[in-house]
């Protein structure tokens, strides 16, 4: 059985410097989202004190003591599922994902996950980022295809989790909504967090209560009751294009919680798909720009409706 790993080190430094910024440069074979998760339950000591907060200061000469405990066992089982893989090299995966899969395991959904798909891809994955979490990076909603990539080691991850959080990735999606906004193009600026009476469901909040939130839209194709929307999430909160979209009055075709209850396409999922990524790779010098086609029932609904203008306007 796998122990707990120990390790105490001294500060040579001269100046004090972030927790987590220290044990990222010491302990670089782990992912700077394990190192917080280690500190949050309780495993370093700052010269014998147990340490609370990732952003705590380390003054010069000090003595750290850090206990990473051993993997445990998650039952998440790697699963011989096809994947739509565009890309992948010895650091990430770029993944086409289907609409109906669920990224990783939750209430509800022990089977059948991206993350079960990836372990079977490459068991090699197991514990990078969380044993539930294998490489997962960001996040796409159930019924949401398109594009997602994925960490294939510790180093990849941190890398990864930096071009987001700094907002270095620039993604796109295509959205078709109902109705039309009032300008063609334009940015949503509102905050989102858990609805209070909703609990799993998100929501725009007032000012200082949700986090901040910012979607920028631009107009590529209207229809006689819908509207091609291409949106570029700045943020990335959860449900935040359906959200935004319904906050301009347009909310995602088929999406019967944040828009109409009785869909007005013929399709069995909202009309949202994930489709540029463009970002920096650890392992290569320039940006990559990824895309991931419509999937054949988007397009078939586009063709429906283009057909129906040509109709409309004879």
């Amino acid at each position: 059985m796998e122990s707990n790993q120990r390790f105490e080190f001294r500060v040579e430094e001269t100046a004090q410097q972030r927790l987590d910024h220290c044990l990222a440069r010491l302990l670089p074979q782990f992912s700077r989202s394990r190192l917080q998760s280690i500190i949050k339950m309780g495993g370093v000591r700052i010269a014998g004190e147990r340490a609370s907060k990732a952003g705590q200061l380390v003054p010069p000469g000090v003595l750290l003591s850090v206990e990473i405990p051993a993997a445990q066992s998650s039952g998440l089982q790697p699963e011989n599922t096809p994947l739509d893989v565009l890309f992948e090299d010895h650091d990430v995966i770029v993944v086409n994902k289907p609409a109906g899969m669920v990224v990783h395991p939750g209430a509800g959904h022990s089977a059948g996950t991206l993350a079960n798909a990836a372990l079977g891809h490459d068991p090699n994955m197991l514990g990078v980022g969380g044993e539930h979490r294998p490489g997962i990076v960001h996040r796409l909603d159930k019924q949401t295809s398109g594009l997602i990539i994925l960490a294939k080691n510790d180093a990849a991850l941190d890398w990864l989790q930096g071009q987001f959080q700094e907002r270095n990735v620039r993604k796109t999606y295509l959205a078709l909504v109902d109705g039309c906004p009032a300008s063609p193009r334009g940015r949503v600026e509102a905050p989102i967090g858990r609805d209070p009476s909703h609990r799993k469901r998100m929501s725009v909040l007032p000012e200082g209560k949700g986090r901040a939130a910012v979607s920028d839209y631009y107009t590529r194709e209207v229809f006689s009751s819908h509207t091609l929307l291409e949106v570029h999430p700045v943020t990335g909160r959860t449900h935040q294009v359906r959200l935004h979209c319904a906050l301009l009055g347009c909310p995602v075709a088929g999406d019967t919680i944040y828009g109409r209850k009785k869909p007005t396409i013929k399709i069995d999922r909202h009309f949202l798909h994930a489709w540029k990524l463009d970002l920096l790779l650890p392992s290569e010098p320039g940006r990559r720009i990824f895309e991931a086609p419509l999937p054949a029932e988007l397009e078939e609904t586009l063709d429906e409706l283009r057909a129906r203008r040509r109709q409309e306007s004879r």
